[in-house]
């Protein structure tokens, strides 16, 4: 056993998160990874899986993790003594006290978002709940550096208070929100007949509330039964919700001064005004970056050189041509490619964009991957 140079077991390794860690354990850490799925990849049965590594992580679906923890804890039967044991999953009560009837120590960790196209978590926070934690501690930090996540400690208790209101409360109200625009969005024209009537805050809700109802239903369905802090939660939110309902049925001036006072001055003096001030620039923003990506005539450009300069050369070719660009901005594509949207304006010729175009693949500056109302040639 080498904690320079340990062993990984991953137990879910077909999940989405279970094929992310392989590849950053692999290309990025330069570890062996061993995987074992329940639902997929079974050539090595759980003892011999346990035996083979000295780091085990559970990436099962959540309502399964406490479970599966469980049965590997009995089949350890006391070899895990030497071990680090973590798992990934949005509820960490349950599956770190699993964890801890192993001999083994035990963190629990949850990444706050999907499993990424990038190769590290830059950028993204991830909650770690450190249970059991002593010659694997120098291990772990380097691991956790090398994820380049903003990492949060937190104890497992409180990681499953704060998800009743970071996830549960937030996908909750995006999920009902869904099923109100099944209810009355076909009476005015339906989904594309509300599109050329949005705002910045439906935009942004509506791309949530996509996002949530595109992703894995089971992930969101467990998030909602397995935190036994949502159903409080949901409570809590269906009296205010109530209560909203029933002072805008009564109408009257009285209604209408205690909805101001109960679900807006009284909220807003609890966040209160720097928050406030900076939740209204964020959304701000937000909203620029929305008019960013609606501009009609834009090229997406990815750029195969990740070195200083690359980005001047591309730029070089707009200003070489008198090319006025509104707006660049970064992404990634479903393949993991770093792309460049830029804006273009509007008013350009459409003669320089195209020739322009021609020069980046040409000059091998990076290839265009998509283009909108340009000609592309």
């Amino acid at each position: 056993m080498s904690h320079e140079k340990p062993r990984i077991g991953l137990v879910g390794s077909q999940g989405s998160y279970g094929r992310w860690l392989r590849r950053f354990f692999e290309d990025r850490m330069g570890l062996h990874v061993v995987g074992r799925d329940p639902s997929g990849d079974t050539v090595l049965t759980e003892r011999a899986l346990i035996e083979a590594v000295d780091v085990l992580i559970f990436c099962a679906p959540i309502r399964q993790t406490p479970t599966v923890i469980r049965h590997y804890a009995k089949q350890a039967a006391g070899i895990g003594r030497a071990q680090l044991w973590m798992d990934i999953t949005s509820i960490k009560v349950a599956p770190v006290t699993a964890m801890l009837a192993s001999h083994a120590e035990v963190v629990g960790l949850h990444p706050m978002s999907a499993a990424p196209k990038s190769p590290t978590l830059r950028g993204r926070a991830m909650v770690v709940c450190e249970a059991r934690l002593d010659a694997w501690r120098p291990w772990l930090e380097r691991f956790l550096a090398a994820t380049e996540a903003e990492c949060v400690r937190a104890d497992a208790d409180r990681h499953d208070r704060v998800m009743a209101l970071v996830q549960g409360m937030v996908h909750a109200t995006h999920m009902a929100q869904g099923a109100v625009l099944r209810d009355l969005a076909p009476a005015v024209g339906g989904l594309d007949g509300i599109r050329p009537f949005s705002s910045v805050g439906y935009e942004l809700d509506n791309a949530v509330t996509r996002r949530i109802l595109a992703s894995n239903p089971t992930i969101y369905q467990d998030i909602q039964f397995e935190n036994p802090y949502v159903e409080p939660m949901l409570e809590r939110l269906a009296t205010h919700m109530g209560a909203l309902c029933r002072l805008v049925s009564r109408g009257d001036d009285a209604a209408r001064e205690e909805l101001r006072k109960k679900l807006l001055d009284e909220s807003r003096a609890y966040v209160g005004d720097q928050a406030l001030a900076e939740g209204s620039y964020a959304f701000e923003r937000l909203g620029y970056l929305l008019a960013d990506l609606h501009e009609p005539r834009y090229i997406s450009v990815f750029l195969p050189l990740d070195k200083p300069g690359s980005l001047r050369a591309l730029l070089s070719v707009f200003e070489e041509r008198d090319i006025n660009l509104d707006s660049i901005h970064s992404s990634r594509s479903a393949e993991g490619e770093l792309l460049f949207r830029i804006g273009v304006d509007r008013h350009c010729d459409i003669a320089k964009l195209s020739d322009a175009m021609v020069a980046i693949e040409s000059e091998r500056i990076g290839r265009v991957v998509d283009a909108a109302d340009t000609n592309r040639p």
